[in-house]
């Protein structure tokens, strides 16, 4: 008689997980993590087709509220005390008029160019954080974000290629997630993540809901799937994102980001007929080395400091 564990027994494979190191465990939550994310805009780039980007947004915030439910039943309602509402409202306000215009990029723009542009919001942090948080840079990260905004020009190539209004809107989308980014920073002196996460939940789900009605289109039994995919994937995918940096250094993490350009190129191909001409492809890569670089040269100067 064999009394080995199955290999499908889910407590089998917990004791795996558990046995990996806790940067394998954080590389794999963050390549998941890629995969999510990119499902997210595939669907969000299907969905839009039948539902306004504005409904469709409200339900990515709504399903997300419902998975994070079970975390609050879980800890309580403890996580609402805060000194910091106003913050968290900013946030959600920023969050939401940013989600807004990225899901209308999406609904009109090839999904891998809306991923590519959206690698600029770590530009746009590092230049807000120096007049916001007063954070000093020297040239080489001066020279690094001079970088990466060269690489948007190369996506969009102005005066060879019409710029379209996806395009546009998402780098305004990417600029209020730079904000929104920089808020995250200040409550998190203060603020646990349960309570930033908690908050962003609310508002955001409630925020979202009045300019939903105003557009309201009754979903089909194949958009309420999508639906449900948009807003579990996504908060998945946060999640994943959140356990990873607890895990490992982001630095180490932040490369494997590109992967999600990489999976929306594929199912943009595959799917919607879509696809990334070269140039595009060397401006992301340059938007991204960019990002990166600002990214790993913070945490020299706070390892230095």
């Amino acid at each position: 008689m064999n009394d080995a564990t199955p290999p499908s027994d889910p407590t089998s494979a917990t004791k795996r997980w558990q046995l990996l190191s806790p940067t394998a465990q954080a590389i794999l939550l963050m390549i998941f993590s890629t995969f999510a994310f990119a499902g997210m805009n595939a669907a969000i780039r299907h969905v839009t087709k039948e539902l306004p980007p504005i409904e469709v947004a409200f339900f990515r915030n709504f399903f997300g509220l419902i998975v994070f439910l079970p975390v609050v039943f879980w800890n309580g309602f403890g996580f609402l005390r805060t000194k910091k509402f106003h913050l968290h409202a900013l946030r959600a306000v920023l969050n939401v008029t940013s989600m807004f215009a990225y899901f209308t990029a999406l609904s009109m723009t090839p999904v891998a160019r809306v991923t590519a542009l959206g690698f600029t919001a770590p530009l746009f942090t590092a230049v807000l954080s120096v007049y916001f948080l007063g954070e000093r840079f020297r040239l080489r990260r001066w020279t690094a974000i001079g970088c990466g905004f060269l690489g948007t020009l190369v996506i969009l190539r102005p005066g060879l290629l019409e710029i379209d209004t996806g395009s546009l809107l998402t780098l305004f989308s990417a600029s209020l997630w730079g904000v929104t980014l920089i808020l995250i920073k200040v409550m998190g002196r203060t603020e646990s993540s349960m309570t930033i996460t908690g908050y962003a939940n609310l508002l955001l789900s409630a925020l979202a809901l009045v300019p939903a009605i105003l557009v309201w289109q009754s979903p089909s039994l194949d958009g309420w799937i999508w639906l449900m995919v948009i807003g579990v994937s996504g908060t998945f995918g946060q999640l994943a994102v959140a356990e990873a940096l607890r895990l490992a250094e982001a630095t180490a993490l932040m490369p494997l980001d590109f992967l999600k350009l990489i999976w929306v190129a594929i199912l943009g191909y595959v799917f919607f007929a879509e696809s990334l001409d070269t140039m595009t492809w060397i401006g992301a890569v340059i938007v991204f080395t960019s990002g990166f670089y600002i990214a790993y040269r913070e945490s020299q100067v706070k390892k230095s400091g």
